[in-house]
This record gives structure tokens, sequence and C-alpha cells, in this order.
């Protein structure tokens, strides 16, 4: 095998990046756009986009209402967690209460107390923005809020009825660093279970905890419609 290396003096590093990266919006223009495919929560689209130079391509991509997911912190510290059967990867996953945000209109705190509620029979009495993040932006435009709720109590009230994959949940409460263990150690794959372990990790690691944390009804600019 042959060896190559730099010229004298050429840095083969990014140039360094001064201050915090932040995310911006950007719209490139649509010259096209159909959508050959509509399912009753999500559908699939197909836009024609005009690129920089003026040159057109195809971009397929799932347009979804979005999605609030809530890491919930009981008193002993520990995380409620359930586990669901998921079709398409057809596994169970270990998973936190999370729902989409298919109610038109409805607040996304508002929804994720609703989630809490059906999913673990739980309200909450201090909710925080923990993390936004797209799961999927190359090929699909949902948004998921994932909030902290903590001061748990049972709901109180008539339980909600389950159905399909939801009837067959089992719900547990596990250690924070037996999630971020799982995760690492390529046991648990859910996304909002385990960017949810890893920033509240994060958080609680930097000045002013989880105190400092986003209020719950913080703006969304990942998704303003929502806001």
């Amino acid at each position: 095998m042959g060896t190559s290396s730099l010229p004298t003096g050429t840095d083969s590093t990014a140039p360094p990046h001064d201050g915090r990266l932040t995310d911006t919006a950007e719209h490139w223009p649509v010259v096209e756009s159909v959508t050959p495919f509509r399912g009753a929560k999500t559908s699939m689209r197909t836009d024609t986009v005009r690129m920089p130079d003026g040159a057109v391509a195809d971009r397929d991509y799932q347009v979804h209402p979005g999605s609030v997911a809530i890491l919930a912190l009981d008193e002993e510290d520990r995380v409620v967690v359930l586990r669901q059967y998921r079709h398409a990867v057809r596994q169970k996953l270990w998973e936190i209460p999370a729902g989409l945000l298919d109610v038109p209109g409805e607040n996304p705190l508002h929804a994720a107390q609703r989630e809490l509620y059906e999913e673990a029979y739980l309200k909450a009495g201090d909710w925080r923005v923990l993390t936004d993040f797209y799961p999927t932006p190359g090929g699909c435009d949902e948004a998921v809020r994932i909030f902290l709720a903590r001061d748990l109590s049972p709901a109180g009230g008539e339980k909600y009825a389950a159905s399909d994959e939801e009837a067959d949940m089992e719900l547990a409460t596990v250690a924070l660093p037996d999630l971020v263990q799982g995760a690492l150690a390529g046991e648990l794959h859910n996304s909002c279970l385990v960017l949810g372990a890893f920033a509240l990790t994060a958080a609680r690691a930097t000045e002013g905890g989880l105190d400092a944390l986003r209020p719950a009804e913080a703006e969304w600019p990942a998704r303003p419609f929502a806001s």
C-alpha cells in the first residue's frame, strides 16, 4: 500500500468556530410539489427543489405532525420507561412516554401532559424543556420536543383504555446511569430515550443544572407553527 502526505504547511483540520453553533431557517425554492401517498397520520411528498447553482432535483420526504416525549423523573431519581412493540423494526423497545402532535392546534405542553397520563397514569408538578431535535431530517420533517417532568404523582380519575400496541405495554422505573450504559452498549435504541438520558446527564453537569433548562412553554424554533 502506498503512502501519501500533505504538503508542508497544509492544515488537515476544519477551521475553528468561535462561539456556539445555531441552526438557521432557510428555504430553497420549490418548483413543484406532489403527494403520492396520504396516510392516517403522515404522508409522503416529493418536492422539486431549485438548488443554489440553478439546477433542480427531487427530494422525497415524510410529512409528519411532530411529536412530544417526556422524561419523567420520580422522587428516587429514576426514569419512567415503557416497553412497546414497534412493527417497523420488529422489536419491543424500551422508550419514554411519547406521542404525536396530531390534534390540530394543540399546545405541545398539553400534549405531553396528556401522553404522560395516558401511557403512565401520572401527572407532574414541574415541567421544563429538556431538548428539541429532528430524528431524521434527511427524509422526514418531524420535529420532537422532549420535556423533563418532575414532582410526579398518580394522575387520579379513570385510567386511559389502551389499545393495539399500547395494550401490551410494560411500565418500569430505571436509574438514569443504567439507561446511559444501555445506550452505550447498544442495548437501547429508541431515539427519545437515548437522547433524553444523555441530555439529562449533560444538563446536570452544566452551570445552573436542571433549573437552568428552558421553561415548558419556551418557543420552538424548529417547529414554529406549534409554539
